[in-house]
């Protein structure tokens, strides 16, 4: 299988980091990404990163790409939770892990992280390319067809299309993804010149801060400061790497149950920035006027609702050559911070598989071994999000399913 061929459906960091990871190994990969452009999606903006999404980065990222990385990251390691009026519930300092740069424990900005995993992989990704649905041949090939009406063939298909994941949907039609009954509004608080930052009391900005309100509404808070500037980082590290200009920011989430938003679904979604932030203020009447204030500093332009989904565990199927990676197979709420850390685990594991592939190990045998893998520490995660979701902030309990 030395000249094995992948296909990825999908230029999210999962599948970039696979790309990455692969590109390393030296095997032909090519990626097939809905978004006309590699602009800003409405994901999030500061993720999380823990010691399996640092080791994967540093697996699959060229040294002087993981240098960037890290460089821009902010190291954090505290997470601590708040009542509505500020009094501390609970407090937790993440304990350090040996060899990783800031201990294990970084966030960064989703923006600049997806343009270090684009990095060198011009040639490789082509946007505006929707999957729809693939074919088989009796050669094992997979032919993938786009909304477009082009196609691909290829060895292996790895479907990184996310949540609403085509591919999912025709090779595991049993795999379920629930509403996990909440609402979130992500926005950004900037932190240009020094009063906006002064209005965020210290004990706030660690790397994940929870403040649980009345019928668990909540806000979360999580600050990006660098370092240095983003084109000095990169002109002292990588010149090749370009990396948007950002400045210091507190991401702000507001969620909850999506019962108390008193809007129907429909008028929710179709809101502006500056009436999503009217909407937040409402349900945060009578809090901490410190946090208040903090919310009504969000930038109008940067805040965006979502609908919280999760998967719902599956059992083993049977291995073909096509397989999946990230949110395509095990979304999750995000209320402990590892969605992305486990799509980027993801990637380190499939690529080592790939590459054994490509040494000479049954293609087949490689992606069964990946997959038992993936299942196991994937859906273990989603199980562990809605434990922590339904008893902090009322997530829906997932449907039993017996797996």
């Amino acid at each position: 299988m030395s000249d094995l061929h992948v296909i990825i459906a999908g230029g999210g960091l999962g599948g970039l980091a696979l790309a990455q990871g692969l590109r390393q190994a030296g095997i032909s990969v090519a990626v097939y990404e809905k978004d006309s452009t590699a602009a800003f999606r409405n994901q999030g903006y500061r993720i999380r990163i823990n010691s399996d999404g640092i080791t994967a980065l540093r697996a699959v990222l060229t040294p002087q790409a993981y240098e960037v990385f890290a460089a821009t990251a902010t190291p954090g390691s505290r997470m601590n939770v708040f009542d509505h009026q500020l009094n501390l519930l609970h407090a937790q300092e993440l304990p350090p892990v040996p060899d990783l740069p800031g201990g294990g424990h970084l966030a960064v900005n989703r923006m600049t992280l997806r343009q270090i995993l684009l990095s060198g992989l011009d040639k490789a990704v082509r946007y505006g390319a929707q999957l729809t649905h693939y074919d088989t041949a009796r050669s094992g090939s997979v032919t993938a067809h786009f909304a477009d009406g082009t196609s691909a063939t290829g060895d292996v298909l790895i479907g990184a299309d996310g949540v609403n994941s085509a591919a999912r949907r025709q090779y595991l039609p049993q795999a379920q993804v629930v509403d996990a009954g909440l609402r979130l509004l992500y926005g950004k608080v900037p932190f240009a010149g020094d009063q906006a930052r002064a209005l965020v009391p210290p004990e706030l900005l660690g790397l994940w801060t929870t403040v649980i309100g009345p019928d668990k509404r909540f806000v979360g808070l999580a600050p990006v400061q660098y370092r240095e500037p983003l084109h000095q980082a990169t002109a002292r590290l990588a010149s090749d790497i370009e990396l948007s200009d950002d400045s210091d920011y507190l991401a702000c989430v507001f969620g909850t149950r999506r019962e108390q938003i008193p809007c129907t679904d429909e008028e929710f979604f179709a809101m502006n920035g500056a009436e999503l932030r009217a909407l937040t203020l409402s349900l945060v009447g009578g809090w901490h006027p410190g946090l208040v204030e903090i919310v009504s500093r969000q930038d109008p332009a940067s805040i965006f609702p979502v609908s919280v989904r999760t998967s719902v565990p599956v059992a083993t199927w049977e291995t073909t050559a096509v397989t999946l990676l990230g949110d395509a197979i095990h979304v999750m709420s995000p209320a402990i911070g590892v969605g992305a850390n486990t799509a980027l685990r993801d990637a380190r594991v499939l690529t080592a598989r790939l590459v054994q592939a490509a040494g000479g190990l049954p293609l087949a045998e490689a992606l069964h071994a990946y997959e038992e893998e993936m299942i196991g520490y994937g859906f273990d995660a989603v199980r562990e999000s809605a434990a922590r979701g339904h008893n902090l902030v009322g997530q829906d309990p997932l449907p039993s399913t017996g797996v």
